[in-house]
């Protein structure tokens, strides 16, 4: 009997000591109660909505919404000063200046040269870095969905680079471009010469296009991955029996039950790649001279870097960027909610 009393007294002990810990917690928690129960009876159930929402709501308006109202604002008025109450009122002309051009195809012929440089960059690295996504990541998932050894380790290294930050990113493969890097390290023994990769146009180009689809690809193929493994696989034990080919296969039973998947890839996709900024900003720098600068540095450089800085002008081309993104996020939207209706009725 004594043996099993001394036994039996320290859970005791563990749970009075628990009951001190929480006592301030049931405390403060009683209070809350209170008015959250005065107010359920005074809204009702679906009142309490607000009160949970009230906290995001307010976060998003502080730091989102606010800001927008304030960018929109800055987009009216001209002058190199920060306040607003220095800057002077101007209406559109921030606007009218980036639409004053002769050709838009021509920059050169453009008040806003730089802009529409910038933008003519953004365009051709868009459907250059999409096209690359969507056939690295399909690639990418297609390999990964087969029977591998090791399978869970290459879909973690394949989804590694997502992990890292744009600036560790870009300050890798600069180091690896780099006239003393370790591309031309690798290449000497082949008689081939040190060669400065991002002082020229094409291969700066190609390196922004390259490590922008090196970085970011895990992502995409993660969700295309997801796609082929909702693919039931009686499908293709059926096609096997009556003896279809692995294009075959690819093209009448993956590609278009996939085709939900890719269409959501390259939606995200082309929101990336007009926004992209981070790693190219790093790598390149923009150069050589204003090849590889795009639409996100130009707004940067204009608003904050440059000595001729002119935040009402960067306020305009960011809202003109957001008119664009706001554009594909409801294409994404009215896609996505498609597919739903369609996968409902069928």
């Amino acid at each position: 009997m004594t043996a099993k009393t001394v036994s039996s007294a320290p859970p005791v002990k563990k749970t009075s000591l628990r009951q001190a810990l929480l006592a301030p917690v049931r405390l403060a928690m009683g209070l809350i109660d209170i008015p959250m129960r005065a107010w359920q009876k005074l809204t009702g159930l679906n009142g309490m909505a607000g009160v949970f929402l009230a906290p995001n709501m307010l976060i998003f308006t502080v730091f989102v919404l606010l800001p927008l109202v304030i960018n929109f604002i800055y987009s009216t008025t001209s002058g190199s000063a920060i306040f607003l109450q220095n800057r002077t009122y101007v209406g559109a002309d921030q606007y009218r200046i980036l639409f004053d051009c002769g050709s838009y195809l021509d920059p050169s012929t453009c008040a806003a040269d730089t802009f529409w440089a910038a933008v003519r960059n953004t365009a051709v690295f868009v459907v250059f870095q999409v096209t690359a996504m969507l056939i690295a990541a399909l690639a990418t998932a297609l390999i990964l969905n087969r029977e591998l050894s090791n399978r869970g380790f290459w879909r973690a290294a394949f989804f590694f680079p997502v992990l890292l930050s744009p600036v560790v990113v870009g300050l890798i493969w600069k180091w690896i471009l780099q006239r003393e890097g370790l591309l031309n390290f690798a290449l000497s023994p082949f008689g081939f010469e040190p060669f400065s990769w991002l002082s020229d146009r094409f291969w700066a180009f190609f390196f922004a296009v390259f490590v922008s689809v090196w970085a970011h690809m895990g992502f995409y193929a993660l969700i295309l991955l997801a796609g082929l493994q909702a693919i039931p696989r009686d499908l293709y034990e059926a096609a096997a029996m009556d003896s279809a080919g692995p294009t075959r296969i690819f093209r009448r039973i993956t590609l278009p039950l996939l085709m939900p998947n890719l269409i959501v890839v390259l939606v995200l996709a082309l929101i990336r790649a007009v926004q992209i900024f981070d790693e190219v900003f790093v790598l390149t720098g923009g150069g050589p001279g204003t090849s590889t600068m795009y639409i996100t540095q130009y707004i940067y450089e204009t608003g904050f870097a440059s000595s001729l800085r002119n935040p009402g002008l960067a306020s305009a081309a960011s809202i003109l960027m957001g008119i664009v993104l706001v554009i594909l996020t409801l294409i994404q939207l009215g896609v996505s909610s498609r597919n739903e209706k369609k996968g409902a009725r069928q």
